[in-house]
């Protein structure tokens, strides 16, 4: 069992529709079915009934599966997030982390924003300026 096949069940299944999953999912039509047809295979049954309008409705066996499949997708989905964003990382400054800067020696470590001349705070007040004209650029 693929997980592409479990993700084009799951539109089709929601669509009823081969031609709107296929839309969906930016794939041709041809290859959703080909998808769901994989999938019956692996199940061993079928898990949709085309009925003559382009439209199809789930046979029991897709009925029970349903359900199945969004619950894998889900954790799938869950565990790509949760993989893909680790816990956040210590913040960095000047290349040292935050608690490095208690060992940084004053006359070395950086200045916090908003003191002394910095272009930040140039364009925060040209910007503010621009805000005046009313609305008008």
């Amino acid at each position: 069992m693929e997980l592409q096949h479990l993700r084009a069940f799951r539109e089709v299944a929601r669509e009823l529709s081969f031609t709107r999953a296929a839309h969906n999912l930016h794939y041709s039509q041809p290859a959703v079915t080909a998808q769901i047809k994989g999938l019956e295979e692996d199940m061993g049954a079928s898990l949709f009934q085309r009925r003559g309008n382009r439209s199809v409705e789930l046979t029991p066996a897709g009925a029970r599966l349903r359900p199945l499949a969004e619950q894998i997708l889900e954790l799938v989905e869950t565990a790509q997030y949760e993989i893909a964003d680790p816990a956040p990382a210590p913040v960095a400054a000047n290349g040292r982390t935050v608690a490095d800067r208690r060992m940084t020696p004053p006359d070395r470590r950086m200045t916090p924003l908003g003191r002394g001349t910095s272009r930040l705070g140039q364009s925060r007040a040209a910007g503010s300026r621009l805000g005046d004209r009313g609305g008008r650029a």
